[in-house]
């Protein structure tokens, strides 16, 4: 059976397959040269910081700090989801988010500070553990800073 619903019309009225009088045809060609053109390069730091946010999120309960530490252990699950969810953001809205590459190294600094604030008196391998992973989310974000900006220049 043949479907005599379907007139060959798009939304905007035009029949065929030739879109040059589309009336979003240079943008919709635009936009398919950026995501061709391959210079999307925070791609790279993407997956790195989501990992470091995902082992942020679980570090409690792999360093065995849940019972001496339970203030220290919301924080950096709470600190460690929102890592990853600018990670993944980065990912998904790569061109929406270039404004926000600097709020991972705010939290990154932020994790480093907080062992001292959040915790009561840590001991080595919580402030190891901050500290390395803190300094990884800086540096990650910094990457991502900067690339997004280098980026936004061309």
């Amino acid at each position: 059976m043949s479907n005599i619903s379907h007139t060959g019309r798009d939304v905007s009225g035009h029949t065929g397959r030739d879109i040059s009088g589309h009336p979003d045809a240079d943008e919709m060609r635009a936009r398919h040269d950026r995501v061709i053109s391959g210079r999307r390069t925070t791609a790279m730091a993407d997956a790195p910081v989501f990992l470091v946010g995902l082992y942020c999120a679980v570090s409690p309960w792999v360093l065995h700090f849940t019972a001496n530490q339970p203030d220290l252990v919301t924080h950096n699950l709470v600190i460690g989801i929102a890592i990853a969810v600018l990670a993944l953001c980065f990912t998904a809205m790569p061109e929406r988010m270039t404004g926000m590459s600097m709020a991972i190294v705010a939290l990154g600094a932020w994790l480093i500070v907080s062992t001292w604030v959040v915790g009561q008196s840590p001991d080595t391998g919580v402030i190891l553990n901050n500290v390395i992973v803190g300094g990884l989310a800086v540096v990650l974000g910094a990457a991502c800073a900067g690339l997004s900006m280098k980026n936004k220049k061309t």
